[in-house]
């Protein structure tokens, strides 16, 4: 198969570092979890039996290691930058921090926020609004983050708004993820602006400003929808909180595209991996070398295990022969199994 690329598309063995356009590191230490007390049969029964557990069971040690995991598994990827959405009802203060500093010691990129949200009452939003307003104005690069619409009352909504617009920074909000989220799509018509980060809008109703992250794996593990990504017209890839692989998201999101238009390029959905660096532009000076060449978009649709063997960021050489520099990956990894024990007993 061959195209003729209206755009230079990557070459050779490099790229610049990948961005992860929508995660939750916090769900590192989800994999293997005990299962919930029932079977979820919906979306909301999903976050209510498994992912606000998991969230309201969350310490100081397990936000650092998680991210610290995450960030990890990322960089060996590839992924030099993530946008990440955090939620910890009960380690609210100081948690935007834990994030940061975990992503910099293993030498990733991070952009963080912390979830806004009504489900655990006015003064679980009020603190997440200020954890927010805290981490930005001591100089932590971050958006205002805010749940999804059907968890956020009016005055809440206006004042996650508000609060961007007076630190210049965008919001990061799940959109219309489920059918439950519907409406989200008109409460947000008039209020998105263009440094937005919108999640999933697989049942968008409408344009909003902003960008659409669009996470096809995790949109198929929650039986949501397809997002259509291709209707929008400014969009980037992520996993929300399904590791850090943006290649294999990327092979994901063409053959969702592919599997009901056979003239879809992947060059489609190359371009929105390319997105991230709208979000996070400093990753485009980071620089990957790959154990495959030539890094084209129609030889990695189709082409699995492709990996990292070197990674700079910011000009450090943060990952060599395919291992990191900064940190033992062996004593990440068994830390944070030791955090997800912890956590596992507290469900």
């Amino acid at each position: 198969m061959s195209a003729a690329p209206e755009r230079p598309l990557p070459g050779g063995s490099s790229t610049p570092g990948l961005v992860c356009a929508h995660h939750h590191l916090y769900s590192s230490l989800a994999r293997g979890m005990p299962a919930p007390p029932r079977v979820p049969e919906s979306f909301p029964q999903i976050l209510e039996l498994v992912w606000w557990r998991l969230d309201r069971a969350l310490d100081g040690e397990m936000i650092r290691w998680s991210a610290m995991l995450g960030a990890l598994e990322a960089l060996e990827a590839g992924t030099t930058a993530i946008v990440d959405h955090h939620s910890s009802p009960q380690h609210i203060e100081g948690s935007l921090s834990l994030v940061a500093e975990a992503c910099a010691e293993v030498g990733v990129r991070v952009v963080c926020c912390y979830e806004v949200t009504d489900r655990n009452g006015p003064e679980g939003a009020k603190a997440g609004l200020a954890e927010n307003e805290r981490f930005i104005r001591e100089g932590g690069k971050g958006m205002v983050g805010a749940h999804a619409c059907f968890t956020l009352s009016p005055a809440t909504l206006e004042a996650v708004a508000g609060l961007a617009a007076d630190l210049g920074v965008g919001v990061h909000i799940h959109v219309a993820e489920d059918r439950c989220d519907s409406e989200a799509g008109e409460r947000l018509s008039g209020m998105a602006r263009q440094d937005w980060v919108l999640a999933h809008c697989v049942h968008l109703d409408r344009p909003l400003q902003g960008t659409v992250a669009h996470n096809p794996r995790s949109n198929m593990n929650n039986a949501v929808g397809y997002g259509r990504p291709a209707r929008f017209g400014r969009v980037a890839l992520g996993t929300d909180g399904i590791g850090g692989d943006m290649l294999e998201e990327f092979r994901l999101a063409f053959a969702r595209h592919r599997e009901s238009d056979v003239t879809a390029s992947p060059e489609t959905a190359w371009g929105w991996l390319e997105g991230g660096w709208d979000l996070v532009p400093e990753a485009r000076s980071d620089v990957v070398k790959w154990s495959y060449a030539p890094m084209d978009p129609w030889h990695l649709g189709f082409t699995p295990t492709v990996r990292p063997v070197e990674v700079v960021v910011g000009g450090e050489v943060v990952l060599r022969d395919g291992r990191p520099t900064r940190v033992d990956a062996g004593e990440v990894r068994a830390r944070a199994a030791e955090q997800a024990r912890r956590l596992w007993a507290r469900l």
